[in-house]
């Protein structure tokens, strides 16, 4: 194995969307940076069962607005 390929494995905190922390380990960041998650298994669809749009930017509307007259 090649020597100093691998990146640096340190803990790090996670915060949930309900505010809920836990430390783990990751490659991610630097040691104790902490990950705020914007979707977790708390509130995503697939383990909620719940659909709901996320309009990031108004991103739903431009597409609404561009194939409007796709429908006809």
């Amino acid at each position: 194995m090649k020597a100093d390929i691998h990146p640096e494995y340190h803990a790090i905190t996670v915060v949930m969307t309900d505010g809920t922390e836990y430390q783990t380990q990751s490659t991610w960041g630097k040691e104790g940076d902490t990950l705020r998650l914007e979707i977790d298994p708390l509130t995503h669809p697939a383990w909620t069962g719940q659909h709901r749009i996320l309009d990031s930017g108004g991103q739903v509307a431009r597409f609404n607005k561009r194939f409007a007259n796709l429908g006809i």
